[in-house]
């Protein structure tokens, strides 16, 4: 059974960065398309951000393109959410999703994902 972990959530500035990581008890995130979705209280869980299973090819949503940046490190072993100029609706709780031989378009979903984190909270202070 792969477990996720995200970790780097925390309180952050309008207008402030913030990097969130996922890594894998797997040992490495190779073969796997990854995603980034948040969940803000009452509301649905969203698509932020994925990652094809090469690593490659990467699709964000409209609210945070431009702004977030999602990449896995040399090792595969992190997927990284770098977030920047970071505004009051992106406070939310950040899920990190898996699947094997998942391209990024596929991510997008929340049913692609086969395995699921814990969550790390991210708040936004105006």
């Amino acid at each position: 059974q792969v477990q996720l972990v995200e970790s780097g959530g925390g309180l952050v500035q309008a207008g402030g960065s913030l990097r969130l990581s996922c890594t894998t008890s797997g040992g490495t995130f190779r073969g796997y398309g990854t995603a980034w979705f948040r969940q803000a209280p009452g509301k649905e869980r969203r698509f932020v951000s994925a990652l094809g299973w090469n690593g490659r090819t990467a699709r964000y949503a409209d609210s945070v393109r431009g702004r977030f940046t999602i990449s896995r490190d040399s090792a595969n072993n992190t997927v990284y959410l770098q977030m920047t100029n970071v505004v009051p609706e992106d406070a939310a709780v950040y899920y990190c999703a898996a699947r094997q031989w998942a391209d990024a378009m596929l991510m997008m979903r929340v049913s692609a994902g086969n395995y699921w984190g814990q969550g790390t909270q991210v708040t936004v202070s105006s």
